[in-house]
């Protein structure tokens, strides 16, 4: 199925329900349900195990249909896929048979837990160790930000490999709720995302040890070759779907009555940038397609500038493309809470793109791989 039929019975219920939740700081469960019913769960689970089996073009192409509607679910979605994805591509056997069909039956909705209280955000370090207890592990986490926390299924943990491991030692651990005694320590007043619920919450609990995704403390492989690859095409998917939708909301409503050349302009602006963030998030999509066909590892260093690439500029372009909406539209249209066009809202929620896995930092990674390719090799 394509990725607009996949939308079809999803969309809009996204759509009707994005403005309440967003008011609300509330989880978006009605769009959830939708995506639990219709097997968007189970979007990236491979077909033996129940799954769609879907490509990246479809996962693409649903973040972005999606998020025109609500970003905030569309992100929770998308966070799920990453987490699918890994433990797809590098859990156990056994986890994988165990799992994959739960979530693929619409069971399974799964968290991310890789912030950690009082450190600075590093999804290579993690400071809070796991413990061996004969045949489990035992979880003991705190996290300032575990989006839609409360709701989730599962959890995917990021965690010293042992207390005698060094912080780069990762593990990354599969956790099911009834495995858990799970506390909400914070709640989530945010300027946008709001229906993303990130709250903060505190995990302690066990699992078996084959819920360990990848190799013990190698959890730096699983995130270059799954989980950053996903979350750029994905975030970035996203945050083009919500400009996107944007953008032709104020064409239909701009469509009657003359035009200055100046409107023109600054539509054709608009334009611009979001064909480049849709050429260049096709092109890593390609890439990444093509180096998974040819079982090729996506950790080489042109890649990783390319996908920060991708993420830094789809974070600030499509941000800078609703602010630039808002001016055409103006006040009354751009500017107001009520208005028939949430731009406002797409404000306030594309706000957060350059902070989610923060620009700055990215950019401190690119410019230490552009020192290494001296003969500057673009895409």
């Amino acid at each position: 199925m394509s990725a607009t039929e996949l939308l079809a019975p999803i969309a809009p219920v996204a759509r009707e329900h994005a403005a309440s939740h967003d008011e609300s700081a509330t989880f978006p469960s009605e769009a959830m349900s939708a995506i639990r019913a219709h097997g968007l769960l189970g979007l990236l689970v491979p077909v033996e195990y129940g799954g769609l089996g879907a490509d990246l073009a479809t996962f693409v192409g649903v973040a972005a249909g999606l998020a025109a509607h609500c970003l905030s679910t569309a992100q929770i979605w998308a966070m799920h896929c990453f987490q699918v994805d890994a433990i797809a591509r590098h859990g156990t056997p056994e986890l994988r048979d165990a799992l994959l069909p739960r979530v693929a039956a619409g069971e399974v909705y799964i968290s991310s837990v890789t912030s950690e209280r009082g450190r600075k955000a590093d999804l290579f370090s993690a400071g809070t160790p796991l413990h061996a207890d004969g045949d489990r592990l035992l979880i003991e986490r705190s996290a300032p930000v575990v989006t839609g926390g409360e709701h989730a299924d599962g959890y995917l943990i990021t965690m010293r490999a042992a207390p005698d491991a060094a912080e780069s030692e990762v593990s990354l651990v599969y956790a099911d709720r009834g495995d858990l005694q799970t506390e909400i320590t914070s709640d989530w007043h945010s300027l946008g995302v709001r229906g993303t619920a990130s709250i903060g919450m505190t995990l302690k609990g066990s699992v078996p040890r084959y819920h360990v995704v990848g190799a013990p403390g190698r959890f730096a492989e699983v995130a270059r070759e799954s989980m950053v690859p996903l979350s750029h095409l994905g975030w970035s998917a996203c945050w083009l779907g919500t400009a996107r939708g944007a953008l032709a909301e104020v064409v239909r409503a701009q469509a009657r009555g003359a035009r200055s050349d100046l409107e023109y302009a600054r539509i054709g602006r608009v334009r611009v940038s979001l064909e480049l963030v849709s050429a260049y998030l096709t092109r890593m999509r390609e890439e990444v397609e093509r180096a998974r066909a040819d079982g090729a590892s996506l950790s080489g260093s042109q890649v990783r500038l390319q996908l920060n690439t991708l993420k830094i500029a789809a974070s600030e372009l499509t941000f800078q493309a609703v602010n630039d909406l808002i001016q055409i539209a103006g006040l009354r249209t751009g500017y107001l809470r009520n208005s028939p066009i949430p731009l406002e809202r797409h404000f306030r929620d594309l706000r957060s793109a350059s902070l989610n896995h923060a620009n700055d930092a990215l950019l401190v990674g690119v410019g230490v791989l552009s020192m290494l390719d001296r003969s500057v090799t673009l895409i």
